[in-house]
């Protein structure tokens, strides 16, 4: 049997991983394709460098082209990160009539489009499972699982590193800026955790994961972002006394032909399912029409669970050359974007208010809500003993964008609100 031939553009830990799963599990995986999986060529950085894996050093490159351009090899499994110049590896590669497996969710969420329309063009494979969600099979499963059903929403926790210090915020009751550093000395944040904690790489999936949903081509500008840094402990013990977990959600809902995309914190009732997902660990919540809520959960990150799904993509890739049937299965977005307004854009918020302590005052905040149209589930007003104000915190009923934006703002010109500490969106 002719080995089919694999070219690695990365050895850091998803690439490590694959080449410990791809030389550890050749039989079965040579059972499942019918052909032995040889990696032909590694592009690293550097060479010379100690590894934690034995690998011929014949088989490394520092020079990405001498893989892209390798006459033999049939795949180019990507895990080296970055994205403007890996774009151009991968537009060269899928010029050659390479096929490709990546796991990077920048390069895909930004230039997704120009990959798969040249992929289409080429009449090769592009699989990218691994780029959201780790070892979550749910790329796959949005795209052949749900083929036959009408997706309406998919919310997921889709970061990690965030999850981990809203976990350790609730259930120990420290600070952000505490469990952040604690992730850092543990390697669940970058030393600049930008990306993750202000939402931009949940974001990224988000957009993924919306395109091949909701079949229209989402951009990232498309998404709606906050992220958790000004969440506080006291706003999670609030939540907590209110029945609800702080996660920070990825959201994304068609109504018709319309569609939403968001990052943000938000208050999970402690009965929904995603609202248990604890620690580094992901989850992601997919409702149709037909099977109705689905939920997927599993590890996110990390060597062995990432490179499972990147194996897992050349497994389909190697089939789908053997079949003759590559390029083939890929089915470009095909809607006509249209996103919701604010004004359509509606869900239950929490407010939490610093107000003078004195009478008439919630009488006063009650008349705004009603004045635009903001219905309220609950309203408790309390003192705090660390403030001198009062504190009133709101739960509304459905209530659209536009219309809270209004009351915020409404608030601004009120002297006897203190401040708007707060004010999250709330599921279930």
């Amino acid at each position: 049997m002719k080995p089919i031939k694999v070219g690695l553009l990365g050895l850091g830990t998803v690439g490590t991983g694959v080449v410990r799963i791809v030389e550890g599990n050749q039989e079965d995986l040579s059972s499942q394709v019918g052909s032995p999986i040889v990696i032909e060529k590694i592009a690293v950085k550097n060479t010379e460098k100690a590894r934690n894996i034995n690998v011929n050093s014949d088989k490394l490159t520092e020079d990405p082209w001498e893989v892209i351009r390798h006459p033999d090899i049939d795949v180019i499994v990507e895990v080296m990160g970055g994205v403007d110049q890996t774009k151009e590896y991968i537009l060269e590669a899928l010029e050659r009539g390479k096929h490709i497996v990546t796991a990077n969710k920048d390069l895909m969420a930004l230039y997704g489009s120009e990959i798969l329309a040249k992929a289409a063009e080429k009449r090769c494979d592009v699989y990218y499972e691994a780029s959201v969600a780790g070892g979550i099979p749910i790329i796959r499963t949005l795209i052949e699982g749900f083929s036959s059903d009408r997706i309406t929403k998919i919310m997921g926790i889709v970061n990690g590193t965030t999850n981990y210090i809203l976990t350790k915020m609730s259930q120990e009751g420290v600070s952000y800026e505490e469990v952040l550093k604690e992730a850092q000395d543990l390697g669940y944040a970058e030393a600049d955790p930008t990306s993750d904690v202000e939402g931009l790489d949940a974001a990224r999936k988000m957009a993924i994961l919306a395109t091949l949903g909701f079949h229209t081509n989402v951009e990232l500008r498309d998404v709606s972002v906050s992220g958790i840094s000004s969440v506080t402990k006291e706003d999670i013990s609030y939540a907590r006394r209110l029945g609800y977990e702080m996660k920070l959600l990825g959201i994304a809902e068609r109504q018709d032909d319309e569609i939403t995309i968001s990052v943000q914190p938000t208050m999970v009732k402690k009965q929904h399912p995603i609202a248990s997902v604890n620690g580094v660990f992901n989850a992601v919540y997919v409702h149709g029409e037909a099977v109705g809520d689905t939920m997927f959960y599993g590890a996110g990150a990390g060597e062995m669970p990432t490179a499972t799904s990147v194996v897992a993509d050349l497994v389909s890739v190697i089939r789908n050359l053997k079949l003759g049937v590559s390029g083939l299965k890929a089915i470009a977005p095909y809607k006509e974007k249209r996103l919701i307004s604010d004004e359509e854009i509606k869900y239950k918020y929490f407010i939490l208010l610093h107000v003078d302590d004195k009478a008439g005052v919630l009488a006063q905040i009650t008349q705004i809500f009603a004045e635009y149209n903001v219905s309220l589930a609950s309203v408790v007003q309390q003192p705090n003993e660390f403030n001198p104000d009062a504190e009133i915190i709101i739960v509304t009923h459905d209530a659209s964008k536009a219309n809270m934006d209004k009351v915020q703002k409404h608030f601004e010109s009120l002297d006897v609100i203190r401040k708007v500490k707060s004010v999250y969106r709330v599921e279930g």
